[in-house]
């Protein structure tokens, strides 16, 4: 038999929402502040992906300059009704302290590869918002509720309320339909209709080590809900020997030949903890009891590695290229993503230079609003990366190359720049919960003009650099070895929520926006 190897969407692909259209399944995942907001894979078969839509791809649906870090998209909602596609998602304006500025938003589409709407804003009472299309035609919006008053548990339960179509908003009562259980934290409800019984899925436990898929059902979709009495449902908790951790926050759904599967997110650490690729996106079968309930199919609430694929003709993909050789007027659109803003002409060219990609210096690694940064997912703990980087800084203020980077706050960049005494250079900046490091104590000297190559290579939990001139054979080492675990979730004081990505970049902060030149970026993962 088939089996579905584990993860199913490798690399930072956090909070899945599984929808079936006929025979045809897609998976949406969160961004946080990366743009475009949401991605979209598409299967035939549930054992092999292929991203197919980003949606949410212009201001007007997605504004996240000045978001923090892992603000903006959380846990979106895929459902299909009526021929129409449904994507619920919350933009996160804040979210650190006793409050939660979170918008909730439907933009609806004809197809999966759009043109999606313009933004429906439904409310702000909390986040993981979801909507489903009742048989008698009604649909229903739930969102957990933040509760930000002192000695109030701040996951305050879901709360269920109806939507009208025709009227594009929010209609009626809201009414609490669930508490959750003493594992708490609930949040990221789905409700599934299945024989008499609506089924209310949600996480439980917080995103970290301690996270949990709990089920309770209802004759009813306003409840009261009866918690399945075995929860939770999946759970990683206090097993550290499983080689999946994290798991819970996903959705259900059926194949056409009447099977059972669960998605949901859930981390590979490294050295027991970190889990530098972000968290990531698995799959387990699903069987029903005797008296109506879920469990997995081995009767355990552990996550596998494998499982058994379903009764459907295999649909495998072509492979997705290792290199961007920047020779089109568009980027190769599965890879890229910008931080926070779009990829447009006002920082970014692939025509003034043909044959290149142009990167047009703005603000710096630091900053939550304008950078000139263009990367891709890290979805292999082994993999290596590389550059030819074609560009003469000027002073100290211009640096441009390729960094490989968590967020503002977590990330290490190998570029050229400027030196008062050894002209043009690479150094190495390292930021480690903020803090600032030059890594190399005297910059490298390179030629005075013409393209250099940058290459890294990432083994588990392991970064080097190299660099080749113009006058080198090879690549040569540059800088030391470095532990790139601090570029995880778990490194941090307080929780986060995305991924290592690595970019290509460039800074001018003296405000003139000198340009930087790529001529390709090649990716290879090697396990």
């Amino acid at each position: 038999m088939t089996k579905i190897q584990n993860p199913i969407l490798p690399g930072f692909h956090a909070d899945p929402s599984i929808c079936r259209v006929g025979d045809d399944f897609y998976i949406a995942t969160s961004t946080f502040e990366w743009f475009p907001g949401v991605r979209i894979h598409h299967s035939k078969d549930l054992v092999h992906w292929q991203h197919v839509a980003s949606p949410l791809d212009r201001l007007s649906q997605l504004d996240m300059k000045g978001n923090m870090n892992s603000g903006g998209i959380w846990a979106p909602c895929l459902s299909y009704h009526d021929n129409q596609f449904y994507l619920i998602y919350t933009d996160v304006k804040q979210w650190h302290g006793a409050y939660k500025d979170s918008h909730n938003y439907l933009v609806t589409a004809p197809t999966i590869n759009g043109p999606w709407s313009e933004p429906v804003y439904l409310n702000s009472s909390g986040f993981d918002p979801s909507l489903f299309h009742d048989e008698d035609g009604r649909k229903w919006f739930m969102n957990m509720i933040w509760d930000y008053r002192k000695g109030n548990h701040p996951f305050a339960g879901i709360v269920l309320q109806e939507y009208s179509h025709a009227e594009q908003r929010l209609i009626g009562p809201v009414k609490k339909i669930y508490d959750g259980t003493d594992i708490q934290l609930t949040e990221g409800p789905h409700i599934y209709k299945k024989d008499d019984y609506y089924y209310l899925f949600v996480a439980e436990g917080g995103t970290q080590y301690e996270h949990a898929e709990t089920v309770a059902r209802s004759k009813h979709i306003e409840g009261p809900y009866e918690t399945d009495p075995h929860y939770p449902l999946i759970t990683a908790d206090q097993k550290p020997h499983l080689p999946i951790q994290k798991t819970g926050h996903g959705s259900l759904v059926d194949t056409p030949g009447g099977e059972w599967y669960f998605v949901h997110l859930g981390g590979r650490p490294l050295k027991g903890k970190y889990c530098t690729l972000g968290r990531e996106t698995f799959i387990q079968e699903i069987r029903w009891t005797a008296d109506g309930w879920p469990r997995l199919t081995d009767g355990s609430q552990s996550p596998a590695l494998e499982v058994d694929a379903p009764s459907l003709p295999l649909h495998p993909f072509d492979p997705e290229p290792t290199i961007d050789h920047f020779d089109d007027d568009r980027l190769f659109p599965k890879w890229w993503n910008s931080l926070r803003i779009p990829i447009d002409q006002t920082w970014l060219s692939l025509t003034e230079r043909p044959g290149h990609l142009r990167l047009k210096g703005m603000e710096s690694l630091s900053s939550l609003h304008s950078q000139a940064l263009l990367a891709r997912r890290q979805t292999a703990f082994h993999c290596s990366f590389e550059t030819s980087v074609d560009y003469e800084p000027e002073y100290f203020q211009h640096m441009g190359g390729m960094t490989v980077f968590y967020d503002t706050e977590d990330h290490v960049y190998l570029h050229l720049t400027h030196h008062e005494i050894k002209g043009r250079s690479l150094q190495i900046i390292r930021t480690v919960k903020g803090e600032y490091d030059e890594v190399l104590p005297s910059p490298q000297k390179v030629t005075a003009t013409g393209p250099v190559k940058l290459k890294g290579v990432i083994t588990f939990d392991r970064l080097q650099w190299f660099y080749q001139d113009q006058d080198m054979d090879d690549f040569k080492p540059i800088g030391p070895v470095f532990d790139v675990t601090h570029m995880s979730d778990d490194s941090a004081d307080d929780v986060r929520f995305t991924g290592t990505f690595i970019g290509l970049v460039t800074q001018d902060l003296s405000g003139a926006r000198k340009p930087c030149d790529f001529d390709y970026f090649r990716y290879e993962q090697h396990d």
